[in-house]
């Protein structure tokens, strides 16, 4: 009987724990089902490839931005396959909150200056309050000046652009981006100077510094009233972080690296091999003492 009794009072303080910690753990649970949580990192950098992303500078963060595109691949072993042959453009942009940012840039190509802002309107969240998508609201203003004849106003175009992109899991996230563009003066005489346009972009985490990134712009184009030989813009990259830095490296059939040139001007066709391999080169100086760069 004693026997008996002393394993039952062992099975008892043996039990007590596991009761004690799936409680817990329910407790756990449930405080966890009543909090929302912001989805972040959903790309790695302000843009895809040429497009940008719904990202936005951190507050007091300085993004400088290096982008080189090299000359088509189908140009042959003399011109070293393009690579004898260079547009860049060089951005500054500035968060002046952690949802908003502005920046300003210049072109060598039509030598074009550019200036944006974005705003991040909604932000993904899984939990209590689950929202699908993050929401961003671009848009920039260029300015070629690369023609002196023309007046001020023919050398400008504007585009705003609805950034919308959610992120599947830790690995995949997609965007779509419907742009509106218009151009007071257009370089085709037959072209159209309000062209609408949707971009699709995606990324594919490789590693926690590696991805795989993607993006398509279809412009609704009158392709029959058109004689000048556009194109739509298709690009593939690889991003690689490397704290402050991220490094893209990507193949591309535009030239231009800002909205009106890769959406309204690509000239490159990638069935003719009119392909231009080229990167962009970020990096980040944080102005706030309070906050690190660090990996997304």
């Amino acid at each position: 009987m004693r026997k008996n009794s002393a394993l039952l009072f062992l099975f008892s303080l043996l039990s007590v724990p596991a009761w004690a910690q799936d409680d817990l753990l329910n407790q756990l649970q449930q405080l966890d089902s009543a909090k929302t949580f912001p989805v972040t990192a959903t790309f790695k950098s302000t843009r895809i490839v040429n497009g940008h992303s719904i990202e936005t500078m951190k507050k007091n963060h300085l993004d400088f931005r290096i982008s080189h595109r090299f000359g088509t691949l189908n140009s042959g072993a003399y011109q070293f396959f393009g690579l004898d042959q260079a547009t860049m453009r060089m951005g500054l942009e500035y968060g002046i909150t952690d949802r908003f940012m502005i920046g300003v840039g210049r072109s060598t190509s039509q030598k074009a200056y550019d200036f944006m802002a974005k705003f991040k309107l909604l932000q993904q969240t899984s939990g209590a309050r689950s929202i699908p998508v993050s929401v961003s609201l671009f848009g920039s203003t260029a300015i070629y000046t690369v023609n002196k004849e023309l007046e001020f106003q023919d050398k400008v175009s504007y585009v705003a652009q609805a950034l919308v992109a959610r992120k599947f899991g830790e690995r995949f996230s997609l965007q779509l981006s419907p742009t509106w563009l218009y151009r007071n003066q257009v370089l085709v005489d037959d072209d159209e100077k309000l062209l609408l346009a949707v971009g699709i972009g995606g990324r594919f985490k490789l590693s926690k510094r590696v991805s795989l990134n993607g993006e398509y712009f279809y412009t609704a184009r009158e392709k029959n009233t058109v004689t000048a030989p556009y194109h739509d813009s298709m690009s593939f990259g690889v991003d690689i972080e490397t704290g402050g830095h991220v490094f893209q490296l990507h193949f591309t059939n535009s030239l231009g690296m800002i909205e009106r040139q890769f959406i309204g001007e690509t000239a490159g066709s990638w069935g003719k091999g009119d392909i231009h391999y080229g990167f962009n080169i970020s990096r980040t100086f944080s102005f706030d003492k309070k906050s690190r760069v660090g990996s997304k």
